[in-house]
């Protein structure tokens, strides 16, 4: 999902900390060292990474820039490949019975049965090609902010570790609580009173 799509979810962060001057330099050095690597002729089920806004299907911000004014914008590219498991039965069940005629035997062993999956998978992995799913960001820099356009429990904790591996800095979610603590300019007493409310459970 993404900036320019006709709806969209978005989740809201505050950043915390701050990178070396150059600051632009510094943050294309992590964009670069974690631009999504490509699985499609690669046994790996799952890889995530940066890509390029302009041209996502593109891993890598040659020729593209990623600032804007004073935006910087670019996209989490998560790929995942997804093997039908009755496909895996299907050629399970096939090679098994080849194996057993071939041998004679009634049965196979648990480390054979378990050797024949493993081949399949790995032989399929290497065939299907990887489903992209990408998600757009735009993160102000000069004021800690950073919009990310997906609501997806699983893209967002993407999102939070690689955030932190490429830039070294921490992705704090807001929502009510956590914008009222950290965004909101509250007095230290504000704050203290805002600590000890609890939520209330509304029944009929």
């Amino acid at each position: 999902m993404g900036l320019s799509s006709a709806s969209v979810s978005a989740t809201r962060y505050h950043v915390v900390g701050r990178m070396q001057e150059p600051v632009l330099e510094a943050i294309a050095d992590g964009l670069g060292k974690n631009t999504l690597t490509e699985i499609d002729n690669d046994v790996s089920e799952k890889t995530a990474g940066w890509t390029s806004y302009e041209n996502p299907f593109k891993p890598d911000f040659e020729g593209s820039s990623f600032a804007v004014g004073e935006y910087l914008i670019f996209s989490l590219r998560i790929d995942k490949k997804q093997i039908p498991s009755k496909v895996v039965k299907k050629l399970y069940t096939r090679e098994t019975e080849k194996r057993l005629a071939e041998t004679g035997r009634e049965r196979l062993s648990r480390n054979e049965k378990q050797a024949i999956k493993e081949q399949i998978i790995r032989d399929l992995s290497l065939r299907v090609p990887a489903t992209p799913s990408i998600y757009d960001l735009v993160w102000r820099y000069e004021n800690a902010s950073l919009c990310f356009f997906s609501n997806q429990k699983a893209a967002n904790e993407e999102l939070e570790t690689l955030f932190a591996k490429s830039f070294g800095l921490t992705l704090i979610r807001l929502f009510p609580y956590t914008a009222a603590d950290m965004v909101s300019g509250l007095s230290d007493r504000e704050r203290e009173t805002l600590s000890a409310l609890s939520p209330t459970i509304l029944t009929e």
